[in-house]
């Protein structure tokens, strides 16, 4: 197995962002993964409730929402706008939240003051 040096600076493609210490994935991969298929993961402002699309097989989808969950666990805030946007959090938070252990919380409170303020 290829060891993949970790870094903070997420513009370095080819090295491990650091919230994923134990795995061997780039950040370039990484990037591959939440965008993969025809389907978008940054669903319209209309799209935000619809499902996701059949074109994303369910294992994949599966995959994409593990990577969603770690990095709304494991990154810093700042860091995870570079991945995810605020409708991929909205699109697939009924998916997500179970996964986000000590984590949810922290998202709930910000979901819920975002919406207070009428920024989405």
């Amino acid at each position: 197995m290829k060891i993949v040096p970790l870094t903070t600076n997420l513009n370095e493609t080819q090295k491990r962002p650091y919230f994923l210490w134990d795995e061997p994935l780039t950040v370039e991969k990484l990037h591959e993964i939440l965008s993969s298929g025809d389907c978008k993961l940054k669903p319209s402002v209309s799209e935000v409730n619809a499902k996701p699309k059949a074109c994303v097989s369910e294992a994949n989808m599966d995959k994409r929402l593990n990577y969603m969950a770690k990095i709304l666990r494991e990154a810093r805030f700042e860091h995870v706008w570079e991945f995810l946007s605020v409708q991929d959090l909205l699109a697939n938070w009924e998916r997500l939240k179970g996964r986000l252990g000590r984590k949810k919380a922290f998202w709930e409170f910000f979901l819920r003051k975002w919406k207070e303020h009428g920024l989405i």
